[in-house]
């Protein structure tokens, strides 16, 4: 008798970009999905209001006229401000179609992983939205932009770290520890961007381990996966630490540029 052959699940794991659509779907496609007006990116639509995911498909179709697009994307950014969640999640997965494209056209060094180019891609697009103005007709000009530059810095620092390792080995200086933070740093040699990260970390801005965390990726180039094994987290979940003190960051910076 002829008896199937037990077979293991098989288990997956989803890139961040595909993490965020399947999120972004399950917004769209429940009994009660979540909707917006038509007539946004439809002139005269046969229905009031279409589930985001259909909202998006017509956002990114080159016949969707430019002043639909811009009045749609600024409506999306809108609601994400104001309503809070899942609008952000739906703002940052508007970008998807055009990220993929980015990310398709992107030569990368082969010891840096998709994964780590998606998360950043849409890190630096989560920062970007809650910075840009919502009024602004470019608005996905610039969500675009900040991961175009946030990717490229990626590749770039990988390219370097990667020549480094091929010659004599490096030690970082620079990190940031808490013995230099109070007076001896102002003092000190040090880049602009390590005098903003100091005087933030004063300010309780951020606090030392975050301001770690972002000279270490973003001046220095190291590998979030470095760090994520260092401090026993997932990557996802640094990524996410490190937005949300880069947020506040931007948001001081502004505040005192105002």
């Amino acid at each position: 008798m002829y008896r199937p052959v037990a077979r293991c699940p098989r288990t997956t794991t989803l890139s961040p970009l595909e993490e965020l659509e399947q999120s972004f779907l399950a917004l769209a496609r429940t009994a009660t999905p979540l909707t917006m007006p038509a007539r946004l990116v439809c002139d005269e639509p046969s229905e009031e209001a279409w589930p985001v995911d259909q909202i998006r498909v017509r956002l990114a179709h080159p016949s969707t006229r430019p002043e639909l697009r811009a009045r749609t994307w600024c409506e999306v950014v809108r609601r994400a401000h104001e309503l809070g969640e899942p609008w952000p999640v739906v703002a940052v997965a508007m970008t998807v179609p055009v990220l993929r494209r980015m990310l398709s056209r992107l030569a990368r060094p082969a010891h840096l992983e998709r994964q780590e180019v998606e998360q950043e891609d849409l890190a630096a697009v989560a920062v970007a939205l809650a910075e840009v103005d919502a009024g602004d007709p470019g608005v996905d000009r610039e969500l675009f932009a900040a991961a175009d530059r946030a990717v490229h810095r990626l590749v770039y620092a990988a390219r370097r770290r990667g020549e480094r390792e091929a010659g004599e080995p490096t030690v970082h200086l620079g990190r940031l520890h808490s013995r230099v933070i109070p007076e001896d740093m102002e003092g000190s040699m040090v880049s602009d961007e390590y005098q903003v990260l100091a005087r933030a970390v004063r300010a309780r801005v951020v606090d030392l381990a975050e301001a770690q965390l972002i000279a270490r990726t973003r001046l220095h180039g190291e590998s979030m996966g470095t760090l994520a094994g260092e401090r026993g987290v997932s990557m996802r979940q640094l990524y996410r630490h490190r937005s949300a003190a880069e947020q506040r960051l931007a948001s001081h910076l502004r505040h005192q540029a105002e």
